[in-house]
Parts: structure tokens; sequence; C-alpha cells
């Protein structure tokens, strides 16, 4: 929708709260904390701005959400942990809130999230969990949990997340949503309780590629630009392991994307990720970076008991704590090379395709036991976890299903450091995906 036609910030701030208080939906269980004095200040100085044809930017007046682990000055960052409640208060706000306070975002709240960050079905036992918006029952995908509830539900038009193993491409995949993994150091982490300093990201979850590509931007410091079309992209389906264990529902959905991104025109081939995984599989033998680092984070902090921490997240902090430091120091060498090698083989113009989840969104009680959640937990984590191992942008499309059907994710992963022509290819398959 164009500036023109878009209501005011003032007005759509206002639909975003009514759906937050909406008896029908759960925004007491979506946001941490709402905003509402200040996004109504934003939201009238976006109105007035755009009133006088001062507008700062694409950005200015869209209603946004950010991920409860962000730093916000004043208020203790909790990060969905209820060890961290008795944290000092933050003393300024993260680089990202910063800058998106700079592009005139109107912020309506903080959105829940898992504990630490450190898993994928979006539940907490600390806090309440929202369900999924096409069926509440369902798991929302994690850990930018409540994140994606708030665009999906209409109460954000933007959310702000992070993803460390697919937290972001995740909940987008299993509701519907695009979601935006960049490169690594694209986006600034610090003012981010930090679960792994080796694989944490910062993006966006909307309801468009151009809305994340926007958004994006913004949190790079960059100067928001139209996407260039790519047009010798090439779409190469990673056949192999990473296509094991689907649901049939699943398979379907893909199968009939990639036939539409044919019929449109589109380049797509088949390929394979296999020789990396065998590389990044040694890693795993190891153990994993998010196990080791948020136990150093954690310390950092003086948190030195885990007894308030939930058992199925301790018992992966107590794994990471058994890593010998020279394991650890392999493990970085190991993936630097990985690293170098899949970017290597790669062009700007290439796009690697995946379903982002080999299942739909699992029901809460299937993932209530500890046998349920991990088994689930490591499905949902298994292909989007691969695009922060190489440090790839990563992002998620929503595919085209039948009505009622739950919804399943296309996963695009691009070059190391080509996070705008990954953008630009996506926004092609997106267009693809649309024509009936």
């Amino acid at each position: 929708m164009t500036e023109s036609l878009r209501p005011s910030a003032t007005e759509r701030l206002d639909q975003a709260l009514g759906r937050i208080r909406d008896p029908k939906l759960e925004g007491g269980k979506v946001f941490t904390t709402l905003y509402e004095a200040s996004a109504r200040r934003e939201a009238e100085a976006s109105d007035a701005r755009i009133a006088a044809g001062k507008p700062l930017g694409p950005l200015d007046g869209r209603i946004v959400s950010i991920k409860d682990l962000f730093d916000v000055a004043g208020e203790t960052t909790r990060a969905g942990a209820a060890v961290l409640r008795r944290q000092p208060p933050a003393a300024a706000d993260a680089p990202i809130v910063q800058r998106l306070r700079a592009a005139g975002a109107v912020i309506v709240g903080k959105t829940q999230m898992t504990e630490f960050a450190f898993s994928a079905l979006g539940t907490n036992a600390h806090d309440p969990v929202a369900g999924n918006p096409h069926d509440r029952s369902r798991a929302p995908g994690g850990s930018s949990s409540g994140a994606v509830v708030s665009v999906v539900d209409g109460m954000a038009e933007i959310a702000i997340g992070s993803d460390t193993g697919g937290s972001i491409r995740i909940p987008a995949a299993l509701t519907g949503a695009v979601g935006f993994k960049p490169t690594s150091g694209r986006v600034p982490t610090t003012g981010a309780f930090s679960l792994s300093s080796t694989l944490d990201t910062v993006g966006p979850i909307a309801r468009s590629v151009v809305d994340c590509a926007m958004t994006d931007a913004v949190l790079a410091g960059q100067a928001p630009s139209p996407l260039a079309p790519r047009p010798q992209a090439r779409f190469v389906v990673a056949r192999g392991r990473l296509f094991d264990a689907m649901e049939a529902e699943v398979t379907e959905a893909f199968e009939a994307g990639l036939d539409r991104l044919r019929r449109a025109g589109l380049s797509v081939e088949d390929g394979s990720l296999d020789p990396s995984l065998d590389a990044l599989a040694a890693l795993d033998r190891i153990g994993g970076f998010p196990s080791i680092e948020l136990g150093a984070t954690l310390r950092d902090l003086g948190v030195d008991g885990l007894d308030e921490v939930d058992p199925k997240t301790r018992v992966r902090i107590e794994a990471g704590a058994g890593i010998l430091g020279v394991d650890y120091v392999r493990m970085q060498r190991w993936r630097a090379a990985a690293v170098a090698a899949f970017a290597a083989a790669m062009t700007d113009d290439t796009v690697y395709l995946i379903p982002t989840t080999p299942i739909r969104a699992p029901l809460l009680a299937s993932v209530a036991d500890d046998a349920g959640f991990h088994h689930a937990n490591g499905l949902v984590l298994r292909n989007p976890r691969i695009g922060n191992l190489l440090d790839t942008p990563s992002l998620s499309l929503p595919l085209p299903v039948p009505a009622g059907a739950l919804p399943v994710g296309m996963m695009l992963i691009g070059r190391r450091g080509a996070d705008r022509p990954l953008l630009a290819m996506a926004a092609s398959a997106e267009a693809a995906l649309a024509r009936v």
C-alpha cells in the first residue's frame, strides 16, 4: 500500500492496539510490555511529518514490535528467562532500537520469546505462550514467537527478532509470514541478549519481502532503496538429506511452489548442499556454539546457578560446559573453513532452495514432554541452522497451501554478504508464488 493510500499512523496504531486487546486473540500472551503512551507520541509525530511533506523514510509511521531481548533504556532485558529478571535495567537503547526510532518507527511493545532464545517451537516454562494464529492449539515457532504472532495477528506491521539457528525463519514458516536472517555483522547485535556470539543475527518478520528489505536497510544503517532485479538469478534446489523426514503436505506445497517458479520463467535446477553438510556434521560431533557461548554469557552476567532455568534448556547449557577449550577453538576454525568454501563456490546470483522446516506447526500438547519437545525442536532447526553455520543471508517465504491448511515455508539461502541480491531474488520468487 502506498503512503498516500495508507491510513495514518495514529489510525493504524489504534487498529493494532484494538487487536492486542481483542479477547478472541492473545495479545496478553504476545506482548511482555506495551508502550502505548510513547507509541502514540511517535505516531502523532509521524503523521505531522508526513502532513508537512517531510517523512523520515519508508519506515516512518510503521507499527513495529521488538523481541524481548533488545535493550530499552530503563528496563531490564528479560530474554524470556526468570533468572534474568533481577538484572539491572539497561542504560541505553540497543543500536537497532535507536535506528528504528530515528527512522520514525512506532514501537508498540516488546514481544514474548523462548527462554534465552534457546529453542525453536515458541514454548516457555516461565511465560504464557500465544498459539499459532492458524490453530491456537499449535506451536507458533520460536524463538521469535511473540514477534511473528504480532505480525500475523495484525498487532504490528513489522516485528524485529533474532536468529541464531532459525529463530526468525522458523516462526515465519510455521505461521505464513516472511522472515529474513542477514549475514552476520550486517546488523549490530550490541544491546541484544547473546545466545551465541558466533551465530546471533538480527532481522525482520513481516508480510512481504519489500517490508523485510526496507526494515533490514534501516537496521543495517543504510538508506532504503528499491530492490534491483537480478536477471541472472539461479534457483538451485538443494536435494538430499535436508529433504528427509518431510511431512507429505510440506513436500506437496514445496514441489508445487517450484512449479510456480518455473512457470514464471525463473531458472530452477537441482543441486545439493551435502558436501557442506558433511563439514558441518564434524562440528556437531563436538558440540554446538549456543550451548557453549550461552554459558559464557550467563557467567558474565553473574548467573552462577541454573535452578530457575527450564530443564529442557538447562540440559543443553550443561552439555556446553563439558566442551574443552581446545575443541571450541577447533570448532571455530572448522566453521571458518566451511564458511569460506561455501561462499567461494557460489555467486551473488545463486540461491539455494529447501523447505524451511520439514514439518508444519506441531500441537503444543505434543511437545509438552521432553521427548516430544526435543524431537520436534530438532526437526524444525535442522534446515534453518545451515544458514547460521555457513553465515549466509537466508529468508523464509510462505508457500501457497489449500484454504484452511497449515502454513509451509520455502527457504532461500544466498551467498555470504549478498543480502540485497538475495532479497531481490526473494521478491521475484514471492511474485511468482503469488501467481495463479
